[in-house]
């Protein structure tokens, strides 16, 4: 009896010290393994190479691979649901954008709450965005563009990339910041919305700055305005739509990274350090500025609030704008 009463309480000994949690220093430390980055875009594409870019430093950082993993496709509902249904532990990341925030204020239903079931870890770049019109066309800046449009309701067209991109709820917003009656042609690309100005189909066009640059240069297409806060770093002479009377509007990109929501908020400061880090690099945002983006390294409150106020902002835009849902 005594021998057994002896063995009962070995083993309660033995299981109530297996609960006691582990030393933070026996615990496994971040990262233990290699890091999946997911890209909702192609490869090759600016997204891409800002991803390959700053995951290459982190990764010599944090003593572990970076494998960029591209799953493009449905407004980057493949990406994120991956991502929502990873391990929150710090091991798989996602990149988000302004289209992140422009798919969780279109599509009617997701697989996933973009707002609940992330954490945003940092900001990554700025990118502009320009209007332009057709080189030597009759109108030489915005402003006289607008005056016409005012006097012509319905009379001038503005084309951008396919409905319910970033760049076609941008120019829903100029149409209503402007006060203008015009109308908006979406095309699928941006080689086309440049063939349709080249070609006199449309009066204008309003599109991210770097896919039109090499046209700007070669004055093919003439820049009548950013639609970003400050002037382009690479077109210091284009005045914002702000400058050009255009008051109340602005609209720009932006990328960062994001985490599963229930990811420990220390990997998620060690996550944005590292990226902090590798933006500072000269190399790295040299890189960036290459690819015609502006660093932006920030917190991860900050990125929540671009991410944030997007959704909201764009969702207004999309109501006012009668664009249906999906």
């Amino acid at each position: 009896m005594l021998l057994r009463r002896h063995v009962i309480l070995h083993s309660l000994a033995w299981s109530a010290a297996c609960c006691v949690p582990l030393p933070a220093a026996a615990q496994a430390a971040f990262p233990s393994r290699p890091i999946r980055l997911v890209v909702p875009n192609a490869a090759g594409g600016a997204a891409d190479l800002t991803a390959r870019t700053v995951g290459q430093r982190i990764s010599e950082n944090l003593g572990q691979p970076v494998v960029v993993d591209n799953k493009p496709g449905a407004g980057g509902v493949v990406a994120g649901e991956l991502v929502a249904r990873a391990a929150p532990d710090g091991h798989t990341l996602l990149l988000i954008s302004s289209g992140t925030a422009v798919s969780a204020a279109l599509f009617k239903a997701l697989p996933f709450d973009t707002a609940r079931d992330f954490i945003p870890v940092a900001p990554l770049a700025t990118f502009d965005l320009v209007i332009v019109g057709p080189e030597g066309g009759r109108f030489r800046t915005l402003g006289e563009w607008v005056t016409y449009a005012k006097v012509n309701p319905g009379k001038l067209t503005i084309g951008t990339p396919n409905i319910g991109t970033t760049q076609h709820l941008a120019a829903e917003l100029f149409k209503a910041a402007a006060g203008i009656d015009v109308q908006i042609v979406p095309f699928n690309g941006t080689p086309a919305v440049i063939n349709a100005l080249r070609g006199g189909q449309i009066d204008a066009g309003l599109d991210i700055l770097g896919p039109l640059l090499a046209q700007i240069r070669a004055k093919t297409l003439a820049p009548l305005a950013i639609t970003g806060d400050k002037r382009s770093r690479v077109l210091p002479e284009v005045p914002t739509a702000k400058e050009a009377g255009v008051s109340g509007f602005a609209a720009a990109s932006w990328n960062g990274l994001a985490v599963p929501a229930g990811t420990p908020k220390d990997v998620v400061a060690r996550l944005n350090r590292e990226v902090v880090a590798a933006l500072n690099v000269p190399a790295v945002s040299k890189r960036l500025e290459d690819l015609n983006l502006d660093p932006h390294p920030g917190t991860p409150e900050q990125a929540a609030a671009l991410l944030n106020n997007d959704i909201r902002r764009w969702g207004e835009v999309i109501v006012r704008a009668k664009i249906p849902r999906q």
